[in-house]
């Protein structure tokens, strides 16, 4: 597998271009906007896209979907059915943020904990992660030990929960039941900044690390 992060929208989103080397399908996860930059990447890359990933329906993830999926005939996957609110409210939070929104969109299949999403050969386990949102999901590949987990999980850092539907206990028990067992080796692509592995913060992460963990229990 291989991928490219495309930063989009005024919040930098890490938007991911993916796809699978020996076939060259790809999937392009969390097209906030600038889709004219994500399809710079696809060319470039020489990549087929078939398929839309979510993470979840904020707008800085989700604002380009409705537009990427006409326009390239794509069918969108995720996120879980909890985000459906936030899906229908596309076009109000484009306005409040002042972001470009094609509107909003019916997903080809929502995602459920467990769920398995393929991308050419590539299989990416569906790990339910509320807390940011009710239906952030997250990607994993246990084949290449890496994970694209949205707005859940930062590096030293971990999403906001207080959006509507956000619960701060939700998302530190998602991360902690859901995510660190799959391994400290695990690399992860986040909404926002640098990548990490689930390692790492489990040792240092100030919010749902090992120490941290403990001082408050």
């Amino acid at each position: 597998m291989r991928f490219s992060i495309v930063p989009v929208t005024p919040f930098a989103q890490n938007c991911s271009v993916v796809w699978c080397e020996k076939t060259g399908a790809g999937a392009v996860v969390d097209p906030g906007g600038d889709l004219d930059r994500i399809l710079a990447t696809v060319r470039k890359e020489g990549v087929k896209l078939e398929k839309i990933l979510l993470t979840h329906a904020h707008v800085d993830h989700a604002g380009g979907t409705a537009e990427l999926a006409r326009t390239q005939g794509l069918p969108i996957e995720g996120p879980h059915t909890g985000d459906q609110f936030w899906i229908d409210g596309l076009a109000e939070q484009a306005r409040m943020f002042g972001i470009a929104s094609g509107g909003s969109f019916v997903p080809d299949r929502w995602l459920e904990d467990g769920d398995r999403v393929q991308v050419g050969d590539i299989e990416f386990e569906v790990k339910h992660c509320p807390g940011h949102t009710p239906g952030h999901v997250v990607f994993h590949s246990p084949v290449e030990r890496l994970a694209f987990v949205g707005d859940v999980l930062f590096a030293g850092s971990i999403g906001r929960t207080d959006f509507p539907g956000g619960d701060y206990d939700t998302l530190v028990n998602a991360i902690r039941t859901r995510l660190f067992p799959l391994g400290d080796d695990v690399r992860f692509v986040p909404g926002h900044g640098p990548m990490s592995t689930f390692g790492a913060e489990r040792r240092g992460n100030p919010f749902v690390g090992d120490a941290a963990i403990g001082r408050t229990s």
